[in-house]
């Protein structure tokens, strides 16, 4: 693990970097620090680092080598996993528009979420995005590899949580009721180099907000990663520290907090000629956890948002940005076929 001393240089970008090791071990007084240095970070800019995260780095190289080798594969093969109903699988390129966009992201990406067999109650009940994940059969070492990541970065994320409620003054396991089914989804990306005749309107991934509670990202050394700084609305770097994640604040914890916390825009562009990889996890609640602003202490009078289902929320974000899905709408559409809840 990279040392606090070695990380501070990098606050310079005005991006937080948070000592987590207390969070980990149950250190109740680092644990009431870590939460007040988030909720600075979280109420100012929405992203910050954290170090000494406690997720093994043989667990973070085994996922990331496995990333590398699933998209080394030809485009042809890795249609074999191509993404289902159920946002699980392989996404080409051109598959994801962020809203606003002019131009699809230049990327291709893997995702997974909380494996569920299918005779699970939410699965049989038609519950939208569970089920089994989508596995290559041409690469069985996948499903190892990134599912022991899936549960590591879970782990921490619940942890992160719990600063989380330290931060905004609330029960310190307010959260973990809410997670008991949840709806994390870790997605592995590949960022090829941004061909030279790019124009301004090409990015690797266009500037968006996240659609949940919090993002988790590991990212290599390649770089490529801005973040909207809000006093000024100026783009700063969020450059890779060697053992550390990226966090942010997504759209749902914003409005759970009525917009204490900020879900600060963001977006990737591969400059570098390299190729890019990074593993990003979307930390988020059980499909039918009330997402509420009076639970975190909104007094009634100041509410900006009516409560929510998390899992409706995600799906309809979701849903306005990927394009296979808006093809699939489409495609409905023109049969006269309401869309069902297996989406």
């Amino acid at each position: 693990m990279v040392s606090v001393a070695s990380a501070e240089g990098h606050a310079a970008t005005g991006i937080p970097v948070i000592d987590f090791a207390g969070a980990r071990t149950g250190d109740a007084a680092a644990l009431a620090r870590i939460g007040r240095e988030i909720y600075a970070a979280c109420t100012t800019i929405g992203f910050f680092y954290i170090i000494n995260h406690g997720v093994p780095q043989a667990v973070i190289d085994g996922a990331s080598n496995a990333a590398r080798e699933f998209f080394a594969h030809p485009v042809e093969t890795k249609r074999r996993a191509a993404v289902n109903a159920r946002h699980r699988g392989f996404n080409s390129l051109g598959d994801a528009t962020m809203y606003q966009a002019k131009r699809p992201d230049y990327k291709e990406f893997f995702s997974i979420g909380l494996e569920l067999p299918e005779d699970d109650p939410d699965v049989l009940a038609g519950q939208a995005l569970r089920g089994p994940n989508n596995w290559p059969d041409f690469m069985p070492s996948l499903q190892p590899a990134l599912y022991a990541y899936y549960e590591a970065i879970g782990a921490c994320g619940a942890d992160l949580l719990r600063a989380v409620a330290h931060g905004l003054g609330i029960e310190e396991h307010f959260f973990a009721p809410r997670y008991t089914k949840r709806m994390q989804r870790t997605q592995m990306v590949y960022y090829p180099p941004q061909p030279p005749q790019s124009d301004e309107d090409q990015f690797g991934v266009a500037p968006h907000t996240d659609y949940g509670c919090i993002t988790l990202l590991w990212q290599d050394n390649v770089g490529g990663l801005q973040v909207r700084e809000i006093a000024n609305g100026t783009w700063i770097d969020a450059p890779p520290i060697a053992g550390s994640f990226v966090v942010n604040v997504g759209d749902l914890l914003a409005r759970w907090t009525n917009d204490r916390f900020r879900s600060t825009l963001h977006r990737v562009i591969n400059a570098s000629g390299r190729e890019r990889y990074s593993i990003a996890t979307f930390y988020d609640p059980t499909y039918g956890a009330i997402v509420d602003p009076r639970e975190l202490g909104t007094p009634v009078d100041d509410v900006r948002y009516a409560p929510v289902a998390a899992g409706d929320y995600i799906l309809g974000r979701i849903n306005d940005s990927m394009g296979y899905r808006k093809k699939r709408a489409a495609e409905q559409a023109e049969q006269g076929a309401t869309p069902g809840v297996r989406a």
